[in-house]
């Protein structure tokens, strides 16, 4: 694997183990598959030359998240710019 012996695997592991302590690798490695997961949906929806390549449901919960609040962003500044303008002075 990669020109890695057994030896710098077992080193490797160790300075990982180190670094983030035994409790801490499964709440790694669920955060490391989460963020896989989400960049392999974006990149499936990019290849396929479609902003929605993902259906809603398949959506991981933070990114519902920021698109309701871009939607909003997006409906306030459109508000905003229809709303008639006060030009008494």
């Amino acid at each position: 694997m990669f020109g890695l012996g057994t030896m710098e695997l077992v080193l490797i592991f160790g300075v990982i183990i180190l670094l983030f302590g035994a409790a801490k690798l499964p709440e790694l490695a669920r955060g490391t598959g989460r963020a896989l997961r989400i960049f392999k949906t974006e990149t499936k929806g990019l290849i396929e030359g479609d902003d929605d390549g993902v259906k809603d449901s398949d959506k991981h919960p933070a990114e519902k998240e920021i698109e309701a609040r871009n939607a909003a962003a997006r409906e306030a500044e459109i508000q905003a710019t229809r709303e008639p303008r006060d030009t008494t002075s």
